[in-house]
């Protein structure tokens, strides 16, 4: 039987996860509708297409295994079960963290300004540094599934041990060491685009400082079109840091939530948070992105206007 705490679980999990499904395949549908029109892709909606994709399959592999691990942990202890969900939280997770990334860059090139030669090089070749980088974030991210599929979990194995052990003191007695697993130096290959999105949030900001030293020199200090771009670009990238940030501590807390004395409410608290991730920022960018948050009001409309017949 299900408690209260089980219930609240079940109900907010699944509006996340209805929510977040509608509004990723939102994006991919204007993307694709838009595509269909004018017989050609654009640049940001390939990427945003690409994040669409993997993010729905990030809600689907997130939320099956939030349920599974809260409501049925005896399910856990299956290990081909276990892998198969590590597979493929593997490859969505890290093919929607490089596409987000990969989209905080376009609109770096798009929108900043600098000198340099290098910058201007790849500014110019922007369409061609997406379309490579786009395709390389899907193959390391493929390569680390296939990774994983190959390796045993050492982190399932630690797991089992730790749920015999009485207290928080007798873990560490119990050494990591020997549960070592060659996955975790690929499981740093996050700091990348986390290091890629940090230094575009930079130039941005740098890119935003030069451009209002200018503007207040010229005859009317007002903020122009281009100040507004750059701000909006930074909202998005400041955004997606913030969900970034959000989703890795849920993560932890999920992770390590069989060390605290209310592991289950801890655990369920984790998985709730972590889904905020793909939700929230994907819903931020239909507000920051005029052709998206212009067909939605459209929609909006038609079903306002429908419902009244």
């Amino acid at each position: 039987m299900f408690g209260i705490e089980d219930h609240i679980f079940l109900t907010i999990t699944t509006a996340e996860f209805i929510i977040g499904m509608f509004v990723n395949r939102y994006i991919g549908l204007v993307a694709c509708v838009d595509w269909i029109k004018k017989k050609k892709i654009s640049t940001i909606d390939y990427i945003l297409t690409s994040l669409s994709l993997s993010r729905t399959g990030l809600l689907c592999v997130m939320t099956v295994n939030g349920t599974i691990l809260a409501l049925y942990p005896g399910v856990c202890e299956n290990e081909k079960i276990n892998v198969v969900l590590n597979i493929f939280w593997s490859f969505t997770n890290y093919s929607s963290m490089w596409f987000a990334t990969c989209l905080n860059v376009f609109y770096l090139f798009k929108i900043a300004n600098f000198s340099h030669q290098l910058f201007l090089w790849l500014k110019w070749r922007i369409e061609r540094v997406v379309h490579w980088s786009l395709l390389g974030s899907l193959a390391i991210s493929m390569l680390i599934s296939l990774i994983q599929a190959t390796l045993t979990n050492s982190d399932y194995d630690f797991l089992k041990i730790a749920k015999h052990k009485r207290n928080v003191t007798e873990l560490f007695h119990v050494s990591k060491i020997q549960y070592f697993n060659p996955l975790t130096l690929f499981n740093l290959l996050a700091i990348i685009p986390f290091t890629v999105l940090l230094i575009s949030f930079f130039f941005l900001i740098t890119s935003l400082w030069r451009h209002s030293k200018q503007m207040k020199s010229s005859v009317t200090g007002s903020r122009n079109s281009s100040t507004e771009v750059h701000v909006g670009a930074m909202k998005t990238v400041t955004s997606f840091l913030f969900f970034l940030f959000v989703y890795y501590l849920a993560c932890l807390l999920a992770t390590f939530s069989y060390l605290m004395k209310e592991s289950r409410l801890a655990m369920m608290s984790g998985e709730i948070m972590a889904i905020l991730h793909p939700l929230g920022h994907s819903l931020l960018l239909i507000v920051g992105n005029s052709k998206l948050r212009l067909t939605s009001v459209r929609m909006l409309r038609y079903g306002k206007t429908a419902c009244m017949m």
